[in-house]
């Protein structure tokens, strides 16, 4: 799921360890997610490839579809929440760097006019 680590291949070996591989790498995006280390939720972001199921170990045995349905939901929910966080990110650079550039507002000027 990373852009510096490759998706599991199909020379992982067998369908569980791509589904631990694949665990992995979402637990590690939540890790990111809680530890709010805003570079990192961007790197999650810019992730270049999609995965692809592995061709090589055949079909995704019956015994496991529960387990990869299941991680599958966990997936979209981290995802979901990278999008969101993304976006927040976005905006308050947007808005920072508005209020930097901004004109300053007007100082009020009080004249004493008992001289």
């Amino acid at each position: 799921m990373t852009a510096d680590r490759p998706a599991p291949e199909a020379s992982s070996g067998d369908w569980a360890t791509v589904l631990e591989e694949m665990e992995g790498e979402v637990l590690a995006a939540q890790q990111s997610l809680s530890g709010g280390r805003a570079e990192e939720i961007a790197a999650w972001g810019r992730r270049t490839g999609d995965w692809e199921p592995p061709t090589a170990i055949g079909p995704l045995p019956m015994d496991l579809r529960e387990r990869a349905a299941r991680l599958l939901q966990h997936q979209l929910a981290v995802a979901e929440e990278l999008a969101e966080r993304i976006l927040q990110s976005r905006q308050q650079r947007d808005l920072a760097a508005r209020m930097s550039y901004a004109r300053t507002r007007p100082v009020a000027a009080f004249v004493d006019r008992a001289l």
